[in-house]
């Protein structure tokens, strides 16, 4: 990733959780004029319907362009066998440390009946997020100096759940920015095969299922993992908060 100053820094365990989980938002923040990032904690392989990294590096790249976003990144660490180490968390931390995102989102709650890599992912990124702000670790770190990031959300994956996906959520209007991430989700054809093309239609009901609740023609959910505060009421409601 280099040392590319980046405002949101979105990560996933794998190629496709980003853009299925909230593609939309990253799309809409990179026509608003911010700097997006991906990190990838795994290539996503093995995987069935792939022909190995090569393509899902290649369908992870096609993504990345069709979102906007400013760069993508894959780390080295094992699908289907991710866990929350103290590597992976270095790893990861390090990430945060180069780029100094103002953001960074991170998978929320798990995925029963799906890749339990997604829960881990989760651990990670909160870890990392700490780790990234640490002081006199230098040998992990090297010449990294510490960075606080300043905010942490989660977004999710929950496209079998009844339940709402968070009571303590905000929805991002995702209306002008929807058939991107569904373009962006089509660009893995090793993972949505013809026979799979329903699921594109799973993603847009989602979304305006998820919209709907605020008012808007297609949404996201993001969640604070800790609690929401302002000094300024009004100036949040009205978007002027200082």
């Amino acid at each position: 990733m280099g040392e590319t100053q980046l405002d949101v820094i979105a990560v996933g365990a794998h190629p496709d959780d980003v853009e299925i989980g909230c593609g939309g938002t990253l799309a809409k923040l990179v026509e608003q004029g911010y700097r997006v990032g991906i990190v990838d904690l795994t290539d996503g392989e093995p995987t069935p319907g792939s022909t190995g990294p090569d393509q899902r590096l290649a369908e992870a790249r096609q993504a990345a362009e069709v979102l906007g976003v400013a760069t993508r990144v894959t780390l080295d660490l094992p699908n289907r066998r991710l866990f929350d180490t103290f590597e992976a968390r270095v790893a990861l931390a390090s990430e945060f440390r180069k780029c100094h995102p103002r953001l960074v989102l991170g998978l929320g709650g798990s995925t029963p009946m799906a890749s339990p890599d997604h829960y881990q992912a989760g651990l990670i990124t909160e870890a990392a997020v700490f780790y990234s702000r640490l002081s006199k670790w230098e040998e992990y770190f090297a010449e990294l100096e510490p960075y606080v990031v300043p905010a942490y959300l989660h977004y999710f994956l929950a496209y079998r759940s009844l339940a709402p996906v968070s009571s303590g959520g905000l929805v991002v209007d995702i209306g002008t920015a929807l058939e991107k991430k569904v373009a962006a989700v089509t660009c893995y054809q090793s993972q949505f095969p013809p026979e799979k093309a329903h699921f594109f239609d799973r993603i847009r009901a989602f979304a305006q299922q998820q919209g709907t609740t605020a008012g808007f023609a297609a949404g996201e959910v993001l969640a604070n993992p800790a609690t929401w505060g302002t000094d300024d009421l009004m100036g949040m409601l009205s978007g002027r908060q200082k």
